[in-house]
């Protein structure tokens, strides 16, 4: 389990859109750290999600750091867009980056954090040469462009691999995000690989315990693991 602060990301694509804004401000109110929000094309991923026009609207909303996941072709042609809309994190995907140290300075050079994700069937290697230049590594644990999949065990095995790697570089500093499928039952299983930001949908907006109930629940399973 890592030693850093576990860090709750909901995201937007389970909120109801009907009410985002109210949802976003009791994620926020029950201890939510980032707001995570999932941008899809409908090429790169079979689905088509947000824009920059909705972290413009919440930007206001909320004062916790807005994080960008681009599930997207192109992701470099709204870079700066989605920076200006009020990202502070923005995560690329290396299957559609083949400038990818490129795209990532361009992230840091717009004002926002960079971060680099992978498909679960992409290797771990594949971000071997970007490791220093990113705050954060996303490992998808589910095939991105839908929520309320579940977890794939298999994308586990990245996440102690990648910690490790990180430490022997000198690179504590890079958080790990683990997306896809957390909930409380996987959860165990995803501290215990090491992953320290965990992005949760459905299991925060979608729970019968509604969204403070599901935090407040979360929060207690977090401790108790760190503590165990």
């Amino acid at each position: 389990m890592s030693t850093r602060p576990i860090r709750i990301a909901p995201s937007i694509l389970a909120a109801d859109f009907a009410r985002l804004g109210e949802d976003v401000r009791a994620a926020e109110a029950a201890g939510a750290d980032l707001l995570h929000v999932d941008v899809m094309d409908g090429r790169f991923v079979p689905n088509i999600s947000v824009g920059p026009l909705v972290v413009e609207a919440l930007r206001p909303l909320i004062s916790v750091p807005i994080d960008v996941h681009l599930m997207i072709e192109r992701p470099e042609a709204y870079i700066e867009e989605f920076v200006r809309a009020g990202a502070d994190l923005i995560t690329v995907h290396v299957e559609t980056c083949p400038h990818l140290n490129r795209t990532l300075e361009q992230i840091r050079e717009a004002g926002a954090s960079p971060a680099v994700t992978l498909n679960p069937a992409t290797p771990l290697s594949a971000l071997e040469q970007v490791l220093d230049l990113v705050d954060m590594v996303l490992v998808m644990t589910v095939n991105p462009g839908f929520g309320g999949q579940k977890l794939i065990p298999s994308a586990l095995g990245k996440v102690g691999a990648l910690r490790m790697a990180l430490d022997a570089r000198g690179l504590e500093r890079c958080a790990i995000q683990v997306d896809g499928g957390v909930n409380e039952h996987t959860l165990g299983s995803v501290l215990d690989a090491g992953a320290d930001t965990l992005v949760m949908g459905s299991a925060v907006f979608r729970s019968a315990l509604g969204i403070e109930g599901s935090m407040a629940r979360y929060r207690m399973l977090i401790d108790k693991q760190k503590g165990r």
